[in-house]
C-alpha cells in the first residue's frame, strides 16, 4: 500500500511509544501520514519516518474532551477522507476501544482498517488484531503492524528514536548533571513536591548538579522543588521540546515518574530512575529499552487502579521511595560502563 495512516490520539508520551511501529511501516509505504490529537503533536513532529502529521483531537480519548455533535462529525469525516490512505491502522492501549476510530475511516472510505480489539468489530476492521495484555506498548504496536506484513527492517533495534538531535542545550557547560521532572500529566503518576524536593537536596548532597524541568503549567511546582537545592537550575516552564530534548540528552540520568518525558530520555538513550506508580503495570509502560531503575511499590494492594489523582492518604505506591534510594539508583545507573549501548535494568 503506498499511503498509510497510523492514529495515535494520546499525549506525547504514548505517541512516542508509537514509534518503533511508525518506522516498520514507513520501511515499506511510499507516504505515513500520522494522525494524533492536540497533546502528541509535538512528539509526532520528532518521529522518523513520518511524512505528514495531522492533528485532530478524539472526543473518546482526550481526558477532557469536547462535544460531539453533527458538525463535527462531519468534519473528522472529511478530514479522514482527505488523507486518501489506502490502509489504516488504529494504534491503542489496552483500555481503549478502537471502534469509533474505525468507523470514522471507514466513513471516510478507507479500505483497509486494522487495529487490536477485544470487541466485536462488525464490518469496521479488516485486521481484527488479538494479543497479550501484559506486553509493552511499543510491543503492542510492532505486533499489529505485523500482522500485515510491516516489519522493522534489518538494522533497527525497535529503540524509541527522535529525529533532529542537535538542538542548543540551555544548560550552562559544566559539571554532569541529573534532571528532575517532578511533574505528570496525570497527577496520581507523579511523587510528592515534598519528596521531590528532597531527592533535589540528596542529589547535590552526593555532588550532582540537578536541573528541575517541567512544562508550562508545572512553574510553581518546579520552583518548589528546585528551591530544595543551593543551587539546582530550575527550567520549569522555560524550554521547547527542542530545548527538553536536548537537555535530557545530554543529563547523566533522568529522575522522573511514568509520564512523556521518561519516554523522551528513552528516545534519547539516557537512564531513568522511573518513580513508577502502578496505576497501570509496569510491563506495558515501562521505560523501554533503556538502563532503568523502578522505585515504588508495584505490588501495592491498588495496583491497576487508573487513577487520576490517588484516592488513599499517602500515596502508598510512591510514598514510601526516600530520596537516599533515588540517589542509590542514580549511582547504580551512572557508574555502569557504556551505559548508552547496555540493557535495561530493572529492580
Amino acid at each position: 500500500m503506498s499511503r498509510v495512516l497510523l492514529v495515535r490520539p494520546d499525549n506525547n508520551g504514548d505517541v512516542l511509544l508509537a514509534g518503533p511501529a511508525v518506522r516498520a511501516v514507513a520501511a515499506q509505504a511510499e507516504h505515513v501520514a500520522l494522525w494524533v490529537g492536540p497533546r502528541g503533536r509535538l512528539a509526532a513532529a520528532s518521529l522518523p519516518g513520518v511524512d505528514e502529521v495531522v492533528v485532530h483531537e478524539l472526543p473518546w480519548i482526550d481526558p477532557e474532551p469536547a462535544a460531539v455533535d453533527r458538525a463535527w462529525l462531519t468534519q473528522t469525516v472529511d478530514l479522514a477522507a482527505g488523507l486518501r490512505a489506502d490502509q489504516a491502522f488504529v494504534l491503542t492501549s489496552f483500555h481503549q476501544s478502537p471502534l469509533p476510530t474505525a468507523l470514522v475511516l471507514r466513513a471516510a472510505g478507507v479500505r483497509w482498517i486494522g487495529a487490536t480489539s477485544e470487541y466485536y468489530p462488525g464490518s469496521l476492521l479488516d485486521l481484527r488484531h488479538r494479543i497479550d495484555d501484559d506486553v509493552h506498548e511499543v510491543e503492542r504496536s510492532l505486533d499489529l503492524v505485523a500482522g500485515a506484513g510491516y516489519r522493522l527492517p534489518p538494522g533497527d533495534d525497535g529503540r524509541l528514536r527522535v529525529g533532529d538531535l542537535d538542538a542548543p542545550n540551555p544548560v550552562p557547560v559544566g559539571d554532569p548533571y541529573v534532571v528532575v521532572h517532578p511533574g505528570a500529566s496525570v497527577p496520581a503518576r507523579a511523587g510528592s513536591p515534598v519528596r521531590n524536593a528532597a531527592a533535589v537536596a540528596a542529589l547535590e548532597a552526593a555532588g550532582w548538579r540537578v536541573v528541575v524541568t517541567g512544562g508550562p503549567g508545572e512553574a510553581v511546582l518546579t520552583a518548589r522543588v528546585a528551591a530544595a537545592g543551593r543551587r539546582a537550575l530550575d527550567l520549569g516552564g522555560r524550554t521547547d521540546w527542542g530545548g527538553m530534548t536536548a537537555i535530557l540528552r545530554d543529563a547523566a540520568a533522568v529522575v522522573v515518574g511514568n509520564t512523556g518525558p521518561a519516554h523522551l530520555a528513552a528516545a534519547v538513550g539516557t537512564p531513568v530512575v522511573s518513580l513508577y506508580a502502578p496505576t497501570v503495570p509496569a510491563a506495558r509502560w515501562r521505560p523501554w529499552r533503556v538502563p532503568h531503575v523502578l522505585l515504588g511499590d508495584q505490588d501495592v494492594a491498588c495496583a491497576g487502579c487508573r487513577a487520576g489523582v490517588c484516592p488513599v492518604a499517602g500515596h502508598p505506591c510512591l510514598g514510601r521511595v526516600t530520596a537516599d534510594e533515588v540517589v542509590a539508583a542514580v549511582a547504580r545507573l551512572t557508574r555502569l560502563p557504556g551505559r548508552r549501548a547496555l540493557p535495561e535494568v530493572v529492580a
